[in-house]
């Protein structure tokens, strides 16, 4: 299988990533540090693209951009906040193929992925099929998995999937979240929203048997990383 190395120092971000790359028919494992790094590639690994925070804590990625360059011929995605041009110029000339900023989705990313394979002539493993989305009842409030397993839901995590499923892997914002799930209640915050999903991942997950393809974007809000259709 196509084998994606993650390099980010964010726990939850670097998590998120390779669970979502998993979910599209990648192999993927992150690393924190560019320590880490060099020992994976070290011991033999040979990832076809490798996503590459710039700001580690033991290393400049611009610098260990470079240094992959010397001697592997994976392709490089620069995952980073640095969005300015001076930024995005130094990224490509350090030896990027793609330039790509952390608000960008998980969908943006897979498909960067799959553009770079391309070019590169690697063999990206095919996207999910008709079979295998999520469906979302928008009658009975109910979701069923690509097993065919199903979970009833409550008003508020319908409302929450309806957004997340009809948008097709985009971010949703926090702010339009909170607004759609708290109606009618007027004291509801990001604390309750949060506690919302995170009881609907375990549910999905309990019932299904299958990772919750939701997925948190920092700072921004929520996505739905698997194909889904809305009835």
């Amino acid at each position: 299988m196509t084998h994606i190395l993650i390099v980010e120092d964010e726990a939850r971000l670097r998590k998120d990533l390779a669970d979502f790359l998993e979910l599209t028919g990648f192999t993927a494992e992150g690393v924190a540090t560019a320590r880490e790094l060099r020992q994976v590639l070290e011991a033999g690994s040979s990832p076809a693209v490798i996503i590459l925070d710039v700001g580690l804590p033991d290393g400049n990625g611009f610098e260990l951009a470079a240094e992959i360059r010397k001697s592997h011929a994976c392709g490089i995605i620069m995952l980073t906040a640095l969005s300015d041009s001076d930024d995005r110029i130094r990224g490509f000339e350090s030896g990027a193929d793609i330039y790509l900023v952390k608000h960008s989705t998980l969908r943006e990313i897979e498909a960067a992925i799959r553009s770079l394979l391309r070019r590169t002539g690697e063999q990206a493993p095919a996207t999910n099929g008709a079979g295998e989305r999520w469906v979302l009842d928008g009658t009975s409030w109910v979701l069923t998995a690509p097993n065919h397993r199903s979970l009833k839901l409550t008003a508020a995590e319908f409302a929450f999937l309806n957004v997340l499923c009809r948008r097709h892997g985009e971010i949703c914002q926090r702010e339009s979240l909170m607004e759609i799930v708290a109606r009618p209640r007027s004291n509801f915050d990001n604390r309750h929203l949060d506690a919302i999903v995170s009881r609907l991942r375990r549910k999905l997950e309990d019932h299904t048997s299958l990772p919750a393809p939701i997925k948190v974007v920092y700072g921004v809000g929520y996505t739905f990383t698997a194909a889904a259709t809305v009835q």
